[in-house]
């Protein structure tokens, strides 16, 4: 928890204002109130991980019963009875199938937390905000073009009822990302973004994933649904969302978007990860397909998913591309993997995560060929000199392949789990001062239109 906090005294590195006001909270004890609406993705247990002294413990969870509901509960649970750093939420439970009904009746809480099937999440964030209810939701808001056109409704409608929509965004978070977007903006080292071209992209992101994982310490076991990308979404639309989110971050930090006005989607392509009955049944506990995967089901009785996308696009003029992959399973020691790479005039910053890294990020520093290694040292040691005067404390570099490593202590490296209480104290923050940034909401919109835009194009 010590390495959480420290991190939560970043949030003052992007302050910014918005006109966009909600219902006044003062940032006392307990005065925000969870309600958790069918929990069916394993997200909204992580923003549960820790406690916040501004959220009451008592959480309402309005969920019909069944597996789902149970291991939510039994991750809160775990949480409780840790012994390093144990938490004490009390999860006060209606299970039924009339549970939006009920929350909504009852209302005991002022913020929605809603992460699960996604085919639902629109309808489900509309009627809270409906109800004067803040909501906190689990990527992605929306999976297809109709899911767009409501979402484009539900910002101006927040804003009438003066509640705050706003969506978990955990990878901006991940250290070493945060880092190539600091050293992004230091022209003495990166110089300027390059523009790119539709084959040497500017600015790339790829994220490798894996169904069968394990999550806080346990086998995590998935719904039948999340493998029909008619309710979880198609690659481009889900983990794409965090990597067009990153591009926009990184590249235009703190910048407004238009999507009708800044950004091109150029082309999108989609792919299908295959399973097999025995895999489906270790990942889910399910003895065979249900009904509703039949549509995906090729003739030897194998389940392909199109959770495989890849996306190019145009930002203010920028080339990005962003894709995705699903494996069933990471080899033995390995796991989820992300490369990125940010082309700069004088030095191009890169994210790797395979092998050689043992699997955990690590950010290199690669000088264009016009930039002399002495000056680009001379400007890497200024740069990280100033963030360690100031934000940082204790990063280094050595030498690497083509050019330089950054060494980043691991007090920095809290994992993705414990992004989930980050993007929280972020949100509670928001609520305190009754806005978002200026820039969230379009840069919100502009995000889903890429996605969905995606989606459409690689049909």
């Amino acid at each position: 928890m010590q390495k959480l906090l420290f991190f939560f005294l970043l949030l003052g590195l992007f302050a910014c204002s918005s006109t966009q006001k909600t219902a006044t909270l003062s940032g006392a004890a307990n005065e925000v109130k969870l309600m958790t609406l069918n929990p069916g993705h394993f997200h909204a247990a992580l923003v549960q991980k820790y406690q916040y002294a501004q959220v009451d413990p008592l959480v309402h969870v309005y969920a019909p019963d069944g597996p789902e509901l149970n291991a939510h509960l039994a991750r809160i649970e775990s949480y409780n009875k840790r012994t390093q750093d144990p938490t004490r939420w009390n999860e006060k439970v209606y299970a039924g199938p009339d549970y939006l009904n009920k929350l909504l009746q009852e209302k005991p809480g002022n913020v929605a937390v809603i992460s699960g099937n996604n085919a639902r999440k629109g309808q489900y964030i509309k009627a809270c905000i409906d109800a004067g209810i803040n909501v906190l939701a689990d990527k992605p808001m929306c999976i297809k073009p109709a899911d767009f056109q409501l979402l484009k409704t539900l910002f101006p409608l927040a804003a009438k009822k003066k509640v705050l929509l706003y969506d978990i965004m955990t990878e901006r978070y991940e250290i070493s990302t945060i880092l190539q977007k600091e050293l992004s903006r230091m022209p003495a080292l990166f110089g300027t973004l390059e523009k790119g071209s539709p084959d040497n992209p500017a600015i790339t992101k790829e994220s490798v994933h894996h169904f069968f994982k394990y999550v806080s310490g346990a086998p995590l076991i998935r719904p039948a649904w999340f493998f029909d990308v008619d309710q979880q979404g198609e690659g481009v639309v889900d983990v794409s969302t965090h990597l067009v989110d990153l591009v926009f971050w990184e590249c235009f930090p703190e910048v407004a978007l238009d999507y009708q006005k800044d950004v091109q989607v150029v082309k999108a392509q989609r792919s299908p990860t295959v399973l097999n009955k025995d895999q489906f049944k270790l990942v889910t506990g399910l003895p065979g397909f249900p009904g509703f995967l039949k549509k995906d089901l090729r003739a030897d009785s194998t389940l392909q998913v199109f959770s495989n996308g890849e996306t190019h696009f145009l930002v203010k003029g920028v080339h990005a591309k962003v894709s995705v992959v699903w494996n069933y399973q990471a080899p033995e020691g390995t796991g989820d993997t992300h490369f990125s790479i940010m082309r700069g005039s004088k030095a191009n910053l890169v994210i790797r995560q395979g092998a050689a890294e043992k699997y955990k990020p690590v950010l290199y520093i690669e000088p264009s060929k016009n930039v002399s290694k002495p000056e680009a040292e001379a400007a890497l040691k200024a740069a990280l000199q100033s963030l360690n005067s100031s934000t940082f404390k204790g990063l280094a570099y050595e030498p690497s392949e083509n050019g330089w490593k950054i060494s980043i202590p691991e007090v920095y490296n809290i994992g993705h789990e414990a992004h989930f209480a980050q993007v929280t104290e972020r949100f509670l923050q928001y609520l305190k001062n009754s806005q978002l940034p200026a820039w969230e909401v379009p840069n919100m919109l502009a995000k889903y239109y890429v996605t969905t835009k995606a989606y459409e194009l690689s049909r």
